[in-house]
């Protein structure tokens, strides 16, 4: 059980840190790319969205799928909710320091 907790962790942080990524990329893009928008700017951001749904996607649920498909589907199910609570707790972490401000 502790695995499980662990590797859910590890699974919402890296769905957190690329998150963070991507934010700040987005945000400072004026700053970054220096350009303006063109025909360009929607397919990039369309395939953003998509390359982002991939691998967060992975990160949430790719493992818990393998291990239900090998028959661990209680661990896999648990591993899937466990992953998803820290995500909704960081959520909520998040959503409460910007309220202060």
């Amino acid at each position: 059980m502790n695995k499980l907790v662990q590797r859910s962790f590890l699974n919402a942080l890296g769905t957190a840190l690329y998150i963070i990524v991507v934010a700040t990329v987005l945000f400072n893009s004026n700053k970054i790319f220096e350009q303006k928008d063109n025909a360009f700017t929607p397919m990039a951001a369309l395939m953003l969205f998509v390359l982002s749904a991939a691998i967060t996607g992975s990160l949430v649920i790719g493992k818990p799928v393998l291990m239900y498909l090998d028959g661990q589907k209680k661990e896999g199910v648990k591993l899937f909710m466990y992953t998803v609570g820290w995500l909704a707790l960081g959520t909520l972490i998040l959503f409460f320091t910007q309220i202060k401000r």
